[in-house]
């Protein structure tokens, strides 16, 4: 497989970066990548992917899109509401690069389809919007061996670490072991959330995504990034691993996905 000449059109500018190239790009377009929502995060995410030339992106959603999401998810329009975020967000993909394919999966994650889900991509970038999506996603992850690319958003600040127990760094319960008791952690709905840090994020989730796939640059991987939209800072915080973690410690208690994993809402 050769790049076409309308492809190096496309992607020039991308290209003729030394760290990317025609080997970079054809990485690039051989890549699966799954995004755990179709919202705040997974707009900007995917519309970067998209634009970059990541050959197969998956799109796994419940939701469909109401008003009050438009203030941030940027996949969708006024003419898409109450449409299923995954159609309305492939007919915006498919607008930016339709040389790439778009695989849409209306339904939420659980226990019984995430395996099944991920088996099917290199990678999963998460943008739920709750603590048991989070922890159900790492823990698929960890058991499938695939790459996660987390984001997190609350109000003016938001978080971001990739995470890859497979490869020796720490896995998500490495820092938050178990998930808050339910009703302590305000959702997007009772918090409210800018807007634009959406975007930030999902944008830096994207570029992540990226230079796992290309292979480049410095990984996430055991370092939680940390940005305050309102004092506009970026701070970097060592994320050990937990040898004493439930799920990829040196004793777990965590072998399966028989857990309680009990979704709400995504953003």
């Amino acid at each position: 497989m050769e790049l076409t000449e309308q492809q190096i059109e496309r992607y020039s500018r991308q290209i003729i970066l030394s760290d990317v190239g025609g080997k970079g790009q054809m990485k690039l377009a051989k890549a699966k990548v799954l995004l755990i929502g179709a919202g705040g995060l997974g707009s900007p995410a995917g519309l970067y992917l998209a634009a970059a030339g990541v050959g197969t992106i998956g799109l796994v959603d419940g939701d469909v899109v109401d008003l009050s999401n438009l203030q941030r998810q940027i996949l969708h329009s006024t003419a898409t509401v109450g449409l299923p975020k995954v159609e309305s967000g492939k007919k915006t993909l498919s607008a930016i690069n339709p040389e790439i394919t778009i695989k849409t999966h209306h339904q939420n994650v659980d226990s019984d389809n995430i395996l099944s889900l991920i088996s099917q991509y290199d990678m999963v970038l998460d943008g739920s919007d709750n603590f048991a999506t989070r922890f159900l996603v790492n823990d698929a992850c960890f058991f499938a061996k695939k790459t996660l690319i987390s984001a997190s958003m609350f109000r003016f600040e938001g978080q971001l670490t990739t995470i890859k127990p497979h490869a020796g760094y720490p896995c998500y319960r490495c820092l938050y072991p178990e998930p808050p008791p339910a009703g302590l952690v305000p959702n997007c709905q009772e918090a409210g959330v800018l807007g634009a840090l959406a975007g930030t994020m999902g944008i830096l989730q994207a570029s992540e995504a990226i230079k796992e796939i290309l292979g480049i640059g410095e990984t996430l991987a055991d370092r939680l990034l940390i940005y305050d939209a309102l004092d506009m800072k970026f701070r970097k915080v060592r994320r050990p691993k937990d040898p004493a973690c439930p799920l990829c410690g040196q004793n777990p208690k965590i072998t399966n996905l028989s857990l309680d994993y009990t979704v709400t809402c995504t953003i």
